[in-house]
This record gives C-alpha cells, sequence and structure tokens, in this order.
C-alpha cells in the first residue's frame, strides 16, 4: 500500500485558488502556494504537476464554485434576465469579500514571461468559449423575434463580455458591488430587446 497523503487535496486546491486569485499567475510564487496549501514542493509536483497544471485545475475548481451562476441564467426565459444575471452574478463575485477582489481569470491574463504563453492561450481559449456560449443564446433570442431585426448577436455578445471584463478590472482596483451593480443596469439600457416579446417571455 502507498503512503497516505498528508493533506487533504481539495482544501489545498482552494488555497492555491485563493493565491492564484490574488496575484495572478505570474505573481503567484511557488513559495505562497506551498506555504498556502500547507505542502512541500515534491507534494505539489507529485499531486498537482508543476505551477500551470495547478493552475489549469484551479481555473477548473473556480469555475465550478463561483462561476456555477452562469448556467443558471443561460436558463433564464428572456435574453434581458439572462444578462442580467449574467452581469449581477458575476458584480457578486467580482466583490463578495470572503476573497480576493476581481477576477481569476482577469488578474492572471498579463502574463509577460515567454513560459506564460501556455497559460495566456488557455484564458483566451476558456473566454472564447463563454462569448460563444453567451452567442448561441443571443441568436436564439434573435430567432424568436426578441432581438429586433438587423441585430448581430455576435456583436452583443461580445459587448456583454466587455463589460464583465471592465467590471472585473474596475473590482481589483476597489469599485464596489453598488457601482458594478449600476454598470450592469447601464449595459442592460443599451440591449435593444423588443418590450412586447420581452413581455411575453418574462
Amino acid at each position: 500500500m502507498g503512503r497516505p497523503k498528508e493533506f487533504d487535496v481539495d482544501e489545498a486546491l482552494c488555497a492555491a485558488l485563493q493565491v492564484f486569485w490574488r496575484h495572478g499567475y505570474e505573481g503567484a510564487s511557488l513559495t505562497e502556494l506551498t506555504e498556502a496549501m500547507g505542502i512541500t514542493r515534491p507534494s505539489l509536483y507529485a499531486t498537482y504537476g508543476n505551477k500551470e497544471e495547478l493552475f489549469r485545475k484551479v481555473l477548473d475548481r473556480y469555475e465550478q464554485n463561483h462561476m456555477c451562476f452562469v448556467a443558471h441564467a443561460l436558463a433564464e426565459p428572456s435574453v434581458r434576465s439572462t444578462i442580467e444575471k449574467l452581469l449581477k452574478g458575476y458584480a457578486d463575485v467580482l466583490t463578495d469579500p470572503m476573497h480576493p477582489p476581481g477576477c481569476l481569470g482577469v488578474n492572471s491574463a498579463v502574463c509577460g514571461g515567454e513560459g506564460s504563453d501556455t497559460i495566456r492561450q488557455e484564458l483566451i481559449a476558456r473566454r472564447s468559449l463563454s462569448e460563444e456560449t453567451l452567442r448561441e443564446r443571443l441568436e436564439r433570442a434573435a430567432a424568436e423575434g426578441e432581438l429586433p431585426p438587423g441585430e448581430d448577436p455576435a456583436d452583443w455578445a461580445r459587448y456583454v463580455m466587455s463589460v464583465g471584463l471592465g467590471m472585473a478590472v474596475k473590482a481589483a482596483s476597489g469599485a464596489s458591488r453598488c457601482e458594478l451593480e449600476r454598470v450592469a443596469d447601464l449595459a442592460l439600457r443599451a440591449l435593444p430587446v423588443r418590450a412586447d416579446r420581452a413581455a411575453e417571455v418574462a
């Protein structure tokens, strides 16, 4: 029988998440990670792989535990309520006092070293997938007549994603939840939803 692990794998992963969330991928040193996780470097490598592999596991945990509101938002009956729940839910996560301010992905997006290129591409791919999923929801809204003719769902998906990313930057700079919710409200006012169709699907 192999020697049992001397630490809780999930708890250590959550501790690593907090370090990456606060410092970003490049800013989080292996010393900070192992100290927060309560493990040695050999244990980190043996259990999670290298720093890059650990960060990918952390991203998965972040999406599962903190971005779970996205699936509920996409299931909303109207596209307006979908976008409202997306942006308001994001504002909640970005300003939750139990965690570092901002977004894990955005805080880690500025990777300068060549060795971080794979992480940069990973973050781009995940954002692209999120935008594609939102575009598909907006295309359904357009097909159902909820958006006026001529509105491009892809443009609106990019717009909503850009608003969300901007909110993340503001949150990392100290913006309050109330301030971010006001940004979300302004974004909703810009959405060209047909009033008659919105009332039908509400």
